[in-house]
């Protein structure tokens, strides 16, 4: 089991750009030759991930030698946001990539042929709050109707999230107006009047909460959305049909680096410099939600259930349809 982990100082938590991101780089889709002891497939594969918290256990595995055990040799790409990843791992530019279930499931009910691969990051008390100005006469989420919400990307988690919110305080979306900022751009553009609140994430909220003072209005993830699965590892079904040992030997390495992940926070905050723009001290003092270590279908149901409820799908999805075959419970 994992087990949230979080830092009593701060009470917003780490996740960024929740969003398809895209990439560059060129990664072939022809299995190698050569001897291979482990019988994988492919030996090298080519990894998606944002410069965020959630991913840290890819970059575990590597620095622990859990995927050079299975065989493997990962190089992380780090995406940079945009809705490019999917593209990029239908071109094999990408063997697998970080996604978030709320654009995963829109991209299925779009007819995309993508599966969920392995677990990445789950919500906790206090990883996505509203947040306003210390000043602000927006005290209560009632407040917000006729406000300006900024947002990551529109139609995605953030909306979905904030639009929970808003129903359990009588009002809808359309009660207000949300505009796309990037999450390093909020806190200024919310001070210089551009909008009224934010949906911010870690470690901005410790930035604006320091320069600025903002204050947290209300925490997303609590009621419907407590303990939401947020973002997990994707690939084409054509390449985990291609591919079915290597992907194994990925989420066997994965899931061992999930389960650190989730036992020993120091592993995390030791790592987060080595990729990402937090300093070792930042590291420390934020929250995180929790690393589940086995993609859950009735968890994940949640998801694609709230979508429905607020209109992000047209119909119903089957979970489990979109959760690839091959397991990693054998060593």
């Amino acid at each position: 089991m994992t087990r949230k982990l979080r830092c009593h100082a701060i009470v917003l938590g780490v996740t960024v750009a929740l969003t398809l991101a895209g990439c560059g780089g060129s990664g072939g889709d022809t299995a190698e030759a050569g001897g291979n002891s482990k019988g994988l497939e492919k030996t090298t594969i080519k990894v998606g991930a944002l410069p965020i918290p959630d991913p840290v256990s890819l970059y575990i595995a590597n620095a622990k030698g859990y995927f050079k055990e299975e065989g493997l040799t990962v190089e992380p790409v780090t995406i940079t946001g945009g809705a490019a990843a999917l593209p990029q791992i239908q071109s094999g530019a990408l063997d697998i990539s970080q996604t978030n279930y709320v654009s995963t499931f829109l991209a299925v009910s779009q007819g995309k042929k993508i599966k969920l691969v392995a677990d990445m990051y789950q919500a906790a008390p206090n990883t996505f709050n509203i947040m306003v100005p210390k000043d602000s006469s927006i005290r209560t989420v009632e407040d917000l109707k006729g406000k300006t919400i900024l947002v990551n990307n529109l139609n995605n988690i953030a909306t979905l999230a904030v639009t929970t919110q808003l129903k359990v305080a009588g009002l809808t979306e359309k009660d207000v107006k949300f505009v796309e900022k990037p999450f390093p751009d909020m806190g200024n553009a919310i001070l210089s009047g551009q909008a009224d609140a934010g949906w911010i994430t870690e470690p901005f909220i410790t930035a604006n909460q320091s320069q600025h003072g903002f204050r947290k209005l209300v925490d997303t993830m609590t009621g419907q959305t407590a303990d939401l699965p947020i973002a997990g590892w994707m690939a084409t079904e054509e390449w985990a049909s291609k591919y079915p040992k290597t992907l194994a030997a990925f989420q066997r390495a994965i899931a061992k680096a999930q389960q650190l992940a989730s036992s020993d926070r120091k592993e995390i905050e030791a790592t987060l410099p080595k990729y990402t723009k937090i300093d070792a001290k930042t590291a420390s003092v934020i929250t995180l939600g929790a690393y589940p270590s086995e993609l859950n279908a009735n968890r994940l149901q949640k998801v694609a259930d709230l979508m429905l409820e607020y209109g992000y799908l047209k119909s119903a999805i089957d979970v489990k349809s979109v959760i690839a075959t091959t397991g990693a419970s054998n060593g």
